[in-house]
């Protein structure tokens, strides 16, 4: 049996590929398991500096396995608090990719739709093909959203428009996206794949630890006051400057040479 995750860790660059590409990597069970064991891993892995995230074939991710909910309610079913509980852990995958102390990248092209685009929007980054149809999708089949979709579509375009996108369930191509910011760049399809390794490679080879910090500030600054975020950013800062990569970059400034940074 194909394997609904494939795995490759390159350079520092862990990819993670949702591979059911004759269902648009409508995502199910499995795949959701193997996601969040990846992410788990990733985050304790010395190896793995930064994480792209995409599909196989020509979509990134349809979202929920639809045909597949249609069959377990003609089935019988657990009770009604054991399923919300049991999405809820699954949800957790969402969470992992936004707190992580690493970069995640979405790498997108075709369809991303639901909770496909929820993970997306989970990530750091969003690099987009010119061929993006992009659609939150959940009142169309109604459903309300899950996989923290609402939470990181309000933070990105503001509360008006993501209940609009929510509400209406728009298709948006690459162009419109791109003009949202819902994605942070757009390339032509053929240079999707070299567009994402450079960025994540220039990650990957960086002051890890400091990218680390970075992020812890600015997930903290999503919510936090500023004498409470002013207080992190003090404490970060300072051990930030008793790393080997700050030593390095300091002394390649005299130098006038570019540093090498070794991610402690």
């Amino acid at each position: 049996m194909d394997r609904v995750l494939l795995e490759t860790l390159e350079d520092g660059v862990l990819t993670l590929t949702m591979n059911r590409p004759d269902r648009l990597n409508a995502l199910s069970r499995e795949m959701l398991q193997a996601l969040h064991d990846s992410v788990t891993r990733a985050a304790a892995d010395n190896a793995v500096g930064v994480i792209v995230l995409t599909g196989a074939g020509r979509g990134f991710c349809a979202g929920g396995d639809v045909k597949a909910m249609a069959e377990r309610n003609a089935a019988t079913r657990p009770s009604f608090d054991e399923r919300a509980q049991d999405l809820r852990r699954r949800m957790e995958t969402a969470r992992l990719l936004h707190e992580i102390a690493k970069p995640t990248i979405a790498m997108l092209r075709g369809p991303v739709a639901g909770a496909g685009l929820s993970l997306a929007l989970a990530c750091d980054l969003r690099i987009a093909s010119d061929t993006l149809r992009l659609t939150t999708a959940f009142a169309k089949v109604a459903l309300s959203g899950d996989f923290g979709g609402s939470w990181f579509l309000t933070r990105l375009v503001g509360p008006a428009k993501a209940r609009e996108l929510y509400f209406t369930a728009p298709v948006l191509g690459a162009a419109e996206a791109r003009e949202l910011g819902l994605v942070n760049r757009v390339v032509a399809d053929g240079e999707l794949d070299s567009a994402t390794r450079s960025l994540a490679l220039s990650l990957a080879q960086g002051p890890r630890v400091t990218l680390g910090y970075i992020k812890q500030n600015m997930n903290l600054a999503e919510d936090a006051g500023l004498a409470e975020l002013m207080d992190a950013e003090a404490l970060r800062h300072t051990r930030c400057t008793e790393t080997e990569d700050h030593r390095e970059a300091a002394a390649a400034f005299v130098e006038k040479r570019a540093p090498v940074f070794k991610g402690r």
